[in-house]
Formats: structure tokens, C-alpha cells, sequence
């Protein structure tokens, strides 16, 4: 267990940026079959547990959230770190569950079991899919807005090489990065594999250039030409 501990490149409770992709799995698993569970016995202040520990582990950090703490204290730690990923779609998707079970909640309540139930069984069917297939639909809803707003703001227009730190001397791409990602890692390579000239931006260290780009999730990678006009969007 020690040695699979020492494996970790990222901490689940400090390393934010980034999470182990099976953790958001588990949670997922976790919520749909309690979400079922409460179904089947007719009792739905389940839901609203399951509610407000969704809400306390968003606000409070991952040490508050109960599955969190069994995914990492007790099943990484025997079976090893999973791929990482960045942490906002996942993030995005819990704020989504903990909004609808909430809603069902308080349908049950006033007296609308029947919608309180619908609200109920909808987040056990989506997060079910999500632990079993990988297809998380609040993620996929965060890349589609985080995609849709860096279009309507337009900063991925143009880049300004000379604050990269990079001659404009060819045509290269440009790649907002984070060191702990391993999908980061893997297009990197591809890219270079490629024969690309490269240029990466660690998130981590310039908060202040992925804000100015609008990159709400990495990887994140443009093809630029030598005067750092944007002429391809390749990822994010």
C-alpha cells in the first residue's frame, strides 16, 4: 500500500487543478445507486442527503465529501493513481447534481413526489452512465460552454509571442498546459511526434495568461503562425 501511495503525482486534497479520473467515477457510482436506493425504499430525504454532501464538498473542499475520502484514502491507495484530469468539468457536473437533487428535495417537501422522484431518478440514470461508460453529460455541458464562451469572447483570435517568451520566427502551437494532466502529457507528445514546434504555457505559473486567452480547460492548443495569429483550434 505504501509503495502505490508513493505513486501519486498529485495530492488529492491540495493538487485542485487536476483530479484522478476515476474519483469522479466513484462519486458518480455513489450518488446513482443511493439516488436508486432512495427510490426503492420511498424514503427521499435520501435525496437531500445526498444533496448537501454534494454542496458541503464543493464548498468545503474534497476532505468533506465521504466519497471522495473513500476513493483516496482507501481504493487508490491499493489499486494506484488513474489518468488526471482537469478538475472544473467534474466540478461543474457535481454543482449540476447538487442543484437537481436539491429541486427534488423541495418538490418532495411541498407535496410533488411524483416530479421530486422524476428529479431523483434522473440524476441516478445520469450519473450511473457516467460511473459505467465514462459519459458524463455535465461535464460534456462545462467543455460546451467553456468552448462557446472562448468563441463569443474571441481571445483565441491572436496570441502575443513576445509574452510567451518565443522568437516569431515559424509557425508553431501553442499548448496551455498543466503539469499533474496527463491528457496535457499525452498531446504534447503526439504534437511533437508530429513534427510540431511546441510551445507550452503551464496554467499553474500563468494563471494571468489563461485568463487573458479565456482557456477554461486544459489541454487547451491552437496552431499559431509566426506573427501569433490563431489559424487552427486543435484542442479545448
Amino acid at each position: 500500500m505504501l509503495q502505490k501511495m508513493k505513486q501519486r503525482t498529485a495530492h488529492p486534497y491540495r493538487d485542485l487543478d487536476v483530479i484522478d479520473a476515476r474519483g469522479p467515477r466513484f462519486n458518480q457510482a455513489t450518488v446513482g445507486v443511493l439516488a436508486l436506493v432512495s427510490f426503492a425504499t420511498g424514503w427521499w430525504p435520501l435525496l437531500a442527503l445526498l444533496a448537501a454532501q454534494l454542496a458541503v464538498g464543493l464548498v468545503f473542499g474534497r476532505k468533506y465529501c465521504l466519497p471522495c475520502l473513500v476513493y483516496f484514502e482507501l481504493v487508490q491507495p491499493r489499486f494506484g493513481e488513474g489518468p488526471l484530469e482537469d478538475a472544473r468539468p467534474p466540478r461543474f457536473a457535481n454543482i449540476i447534481g447538487a442543484v437537481v437533487l436539491g429541486a427534488a428535495s423541495l418538490a418532495h417537501v411541498i407535496g410533488l413526489s411524483t416530479i421530486g422522484w422524476a428529479l431523483g431518478l434522473l440524476v441516478a440514470g445520469l450519473a450511473l452512465l457516467a460511473a459505467v461508460t465514462g459519459i458524463c453529460i455535465g461535464c460534456e455541458l462545462y467543455r460546451l460552454s467553456a468552448h462557446r464562451r472562448g468563441i463569443r469572447s474571441h481571445r483565441l483570435d491572436e496570441v502575443e509571442l513576445s509574452e510567451l517568451g518565443v522568437a516569431p520566427d515559424g509557425d508553431m502551437v501553442v499548448q496551455f498546459t498543466h503539469p499533474l494532466c496527463t491528457d496535457c502529457r499525452t498531446l504534447e507528445k503526439r504534437l511533437r511526434s508530429e513534427g510540431r514546434r511546441v510551445v507550452t504555457v503551464d496554467v499553474s505559473k500563468r494563471p494571468e495568461l489563461a485568463r487573458k486567452y479565456g482557456v477554461a480547460l486544459v489541454p487547451t492548443a491552437v496552431a499559431v503562425s509566426a506573427g501569433g495569429r490563431v489559424t487552427a483550434r486543435l484542442a479545448g
